[in-house]
């Protein structure tokens, strides 16, 4: 067994305070190359990266948020502290609530299935999917959320992703909608109709409308709403159509969605770009085992979905 070094310690409840190295150096009367380094030896000796960079500040990984307190009063197991923080993952004994940032689509389709597999191994594991009025990093960077599931819309060179899936705009209108009853859907008799956009901006113009400006055409956008699953309902209800990523249409895991709102899809007479959904989130929670476990599930999930 490998010895432990009760030095490490001292330094270790400095960093955890302070989160700074240059603040820990300090106050323990260091040099800040000195604390770099120790800090660079309590992550061997921890196996877990303690504190990670998030913009100019320095984050602790929930490793170190959970030993904190206990170092900070020396701790009753010293062991358990400097030991690697990776380990085999017992899920039954896992009691832990995880904040995810997602659409309204993927929320309505895929919380319960996601939900299902995650009881299924850990009962004792919490989701708590929140709105996503923004793509903003600071969520993940401060702790606020664990995941978010989307398209990737920030420049935060340090976030992770992992790809759950490629999905595509189609055309979604009422049965019996004219549109889909006389004919092939061309660009002019598509441009033709009434539209509705969904929007969290507000913004009535969108890829679709740089497609049909490609052609001489633009579209009649009365009306903006602010989430796809919206879009839908007043397709439904209306003669206006919507432009939904197919993943809002169903799945293999909740076949005949669209249906069952009274819809008939179709594809676009105009080149839009495919797009990436994914899982992101902080480095500081990359080494985390259930946070890891988590991402596995969702992807997993994900592929019997939209295989």
């Amino acid at each position: 067994m490998q010895a432990i070094d009760l030095n490490l310690l001292l330094p270790l409840d400095a960093l955890l305070t302070e989160r700074s190295v240059t603040g820990a150096a300090r106050r323990l009367g260091l040099s800040p190359s000195a604390m770099s380094r120790t800090l660079a030896r309590l992550r061997r000796v921890t196996g877990d990266p303690l504190l990670v960079q998030a913009g100019r500040s320095l984050v602790p990984t929930p490793y170190a948020e959970e030993i904190s307190g206990h170092v900070h009063a020396l701790c009753r197991d010293v062991q358990a502290v400097l030991q690697p923080a990776a380990g085999r993952l017992d899920l039954a004994s896992v009691h832990r609530t995880f904040t995810i940032r997602a659409g309204e689509g993927f929320v309505e389709l895929m919380a319960a299935p996601v939900m299902a597999a995650v009881a299924d191994a850990a009962p004792h594991v919490r989701l708590r999917f929140v709105p996503k009025p923004d793509k903003e990093a600071e969520p993940l960077r401060d702790g606020r959320i664990d995941l978010e599931i989307g398209v990737l819309g920030t420049s935060a060179p340090e976030l992770l992703t992992q790809l759950l899936f490629r999905d595509r705009l189609v055309g979604v209108a009422r049965s019996g909608h004219p549109l889909l009853a006389n004919g092939a859907v061309t660009p002019d008799r598509y441009a033709a109709c009434g539209h509705v956009a969904a929007s969290r901006r507000g913004e009535f113009h969108g890829s679709v409308d740089d497609a049909l400006a490609e052609l001489g055409l633009s579209r009649n956008v009365p009306l903006v709403v602010p989430r796809y699953p919206d879009a839908m309902r007043v397709a439904a209800g209306s003669d206006l159509i919507a432009a939904v990523p197919r993943s809002c249409l169903g799945n293999g895991l909740t076949a005949g969605h669209a249906v069952g709102q009274g819809l008939k899809s179709f594809e676009l007479p105009v080149r839009t770009a495919d797009f990436a959904i994914s899982a992101i989130w902080h480095p500081r929670l990359q080494a985390d085992p259930a946070h890891r476990w988590l991402r596995e599930t969702i992807a997993a999930v994900c592929r019997r979905a939209y295989p």
